[in-house]
């Protein structure tokens, strides 16, 4: 069951950077970004290192959620949205779907067998050294690969709205000027 969580959720990240990467759209990039970093963290809480997943929900969403707030002061971004409610149907099938594997992966856990950890921590360390010692031999990779992710989204979000406030400034300077003598 917990092979099946990950592959879900490894099929469900990729996909929300997929459309992170490929959107038109600020908003929907920056929601499927933040999505993506909350499955990430889920990846951490299969793998029993609930310590992670809670940084990784702090730090990364958290940042990513004061990006968005950001975004959302600073720019219009909402006069392009158009939502379309086409087959609601579909709409309510496909979540039911998605709630009740949620329920199904959250439970197995539970009625499952525990699995013996694969780092047991060291006899006489303290919890603050046991999670040291975790992070920075077995989950060093997926925590530096989230904190690069993040980073590139950020210049690229940068970049994007440099790129947008250029030419908002260029159309600004190309209106003409009125004399205000030949008004009076």
């Amino acid at each position: 069951m917990i092979l099946f969580a990950f592959y879900l959720f490894a099929v469900l990240i990729t996909g929300l950077f997929l459309v992170t990467v490929m959107s038109k759209n600020v908003l929907y990039a920056m929601t499927s970004l933040a999505a993506g970093m909350v499955l990430i963290s889920g990846l951490f809480f299969i793998l029993g290192a609930d310590f992670l997943g809670v940084v990784q929900l702090i730090v990364y969403v958290g940042a990513i959620m004061a990006l968005y707030a950001f975004a959302m002061m600073f720019f219009d971004l909402t006069r392009n949205v158009e939502e379309k409610n086409g087959n609601t149907l579909m709409v309510f099938a496909l979540g039911g779907g998605i709630a009740l594997l949620l329920v199904i992966m959250f439970a197995a856990p539970i009625l499952g067998t525990a699995t013996p950890p694969l780092f047991p921590p060291e006899t006489g360390a303290t919890n603050p050294q046991s999670v040291g010692l975790i992070l920075f031999t077995k989950y060093l990779l997926p925590f530096e690969v989230a904190s690069v992710m993040l980073l590139v989204a950020m210049i690229a979000g940068i970049i994007l709205a440099g790129k947008k406030m250029e030419t908002s400034l260029s159309v600004t300077d190309a209106l003409p000027e009125t004399d205000t003598k030949e008004n009076t």
